[in-house]
């Protein structure tokens, strides 16, 4: 029977590399005298390093698109062309054979700068550390002039890497596109345009896998001298032996506290607009359609309950609710559903989640809006937990949803979107808070609206700039 392939991990590579290489390093015998004290494990010099990483594409684009932006990469660091991914040279670093961690550090910095967004970040002190198939991209981050020494910028997932065929010049392992996601500290040195856990782009690392590292000689220890023969102690006197203490009496059991149980939910609804400035504008020319339970009202669309879970007292709820709501501007190019929403919430805050449908595919349970809770209750009022008028912003993975080729997003992160409503009842026949079930018509108040030519009024799509290709001006 064939032996089953497993993946590789970089340091078992990088360790197998070394091992077949020409100058082969004989490693120390794995059996040894048990009486002897083992030597530590070497470690192996790894040279001509490179990591090519573009950090984010759909940000590069915001940064030269949208916010006018400029990127510089020097001082070691170099960028491909047509806003392309950065290549960190001069890498140098180390891999232990005892953990089979590797630890490489690269020349250069990155800096992405917009006065008319207001931002100026930069990456420098790029290393990148791995252990068995976990890893992180480590840099020092200045946002706006604060610096964050030595942070994770970015988890590896390790579990399915292996070195190119073949390897590179000189021989180099080549590791081809590792994923990478943003971690929280991450999130934090990119002001909460993105959050944690946010797809990145994938990095290629190439590491040269060299002799072992010298390590300190030791000096040669000092004898010491025989210490003297301890006196003879003289034996212990015997102690009168204890009296047996009364056995206490058995403490009667304590009552057991019921758990507390999360409410059953048997109803609900979520009621949003997602941004009355957008709805505005396709008025003028376009179309919103509701289909699969979701129904039009004064100000938005309601969506009806599919399932949740709800612990009042812990203050969290997944809910989950049916229909959709599609968008369509023919003489704009746009066409985007928005389906399957979702609304998770601890505490004072919580996510709008969905699915994103256009032209080019799918996104599923998309990050779409952060929600401020910290002014709601989840306390059932007559068996009903309303919480009325969320207030919600654009998340970074919202706005990249109106994201075109030519101009990127004309939605930043942070911007305001409609408020939700969400109501949830735990018992059969509670009484849901009405919504008006009129049509939404096109009264909202965003600017001179659109022409069918392709071109939106100043203002008319939240605040300049084109949605699914139209021009603004």
């Amino acid at each position: 029977m064939a032996a089953t392939r497993r993946p590789m991990t970089l340091a078992a590579a990088v360790a197998t590399a070394v091992a077949l290489g020409a100058s082969v390093l004989t490693l120390p015998a794995l059996a040894a005298d048990r009486g002897a004290e083992k030597p530590a494990p070497p470690k192996l010099e790894l040279k001509d390093g490179t990591l090519q990483w573009g950090v984010k594409e759909s940000f590069r684009k915001y940064v030269m698109g949208m916010a006018h932006g400029k990127i510089e990469a020097k001082g070691g660091a170099t960028q491909a062309a047509d806003n392309g991914v950065f290549t960190f040279s001069g890498g140098l670093g180390t891999y232990d054979t005892g953990t089979h961690a590797t630890d490489t550090a690269f020349k250069g910095s990155v800096r992405f700068t917009s006065a008319l967004h207001k931002f100026d970040i930069s990456i420098a002190d790029v290393k990148v550390r791995t252990q068995g198939k976990t890893g992180a991209i480590r840099a020092d981050v200045t946002l706006n002039g604060a610096v964050q020494n030595d942070i994770d910028l970015a988890r590896l997932d390790l579990s399915a890497v292996r070195p190119g065929q073949g390897g590179g010049e000189g021989g180099a392992m080549v590791f081809k596109d590792i994923p990478t996601t943003l971690t929280e500290k991450g999130a934090k040195a990119f002001n909460g345009m993105y959050e944690k856990g946010a797809q990145l782009d994938p990095a290629t690392l190439t590491v040269t896998p060299g002799g072992p590292v010298p390590g300190k000689p030791t000096e040669p220890s000092t004898p010491t001298e025989p210490t003297k023969p301890a006196e003879t102690p003289k034996p212990p006197k015997p102690s009168k032996p204890s009296k047996p203490s009364k056995p206490s009496k058995p403490s009667k059991p304590s009552e057991r506290a019921e758990p507390r149980q999360p409410a059953g939910v048997v109803d609900g609804s979520l009621s949003w607009g997602l941004k009355e400035s957008f709805r505005t504008y396709i008025s003028t020319g376009g179309e919103a359609t509701v289909a699969g339970g979701a129904k039009k009202i004064s100000d938005g669309y309601r969506f009806p309950y599919a399932k949740a879970d709800l612990d009042s007292g812990a203050k969290k709820i997944d809910a989950s609710f049916g229909g959709s709501v599609r968008f369509t501007y023919k003489a704009h190019g746009i066409d985007m559903k928005f389906s399957d929403l979702k609304v998770r919430a601890n505490g004072a805050k919580g996510t709008l989640l969905a699915d994103v449908t256009t032209p080019k595919g799918t996104n599923n349970d998309v990050r779409f809006a952060a929600l401020d809770l910290s002014g709601v209750s989840y306390r059932p009022k007559n068996d009903v937990v309303h919480l009325d008028k969320v207030p919600a912003t654009l998340t970074a993975a919202g706005a990249e949803q109106f994201a075109n080729d030519t101009t990127g997003s004309p939605y930043k992160p942070g911007e305001k979107l409609d408020p939700v409503t969400v109501a949830l009842a735990s018992k059969a026949g509670a009484t849901l808070p009405e919504a008006d079930g009129g049509e939404a018509g096109g009264t909202g108040t965003s600017g001179t609206g659109a022409t069918g030519t392709g071109t939106t009024g100043s203002g008319s799509v939240g605040g300049g700039g084109t949605v699914g290709g139209g021009t603004g001006t």
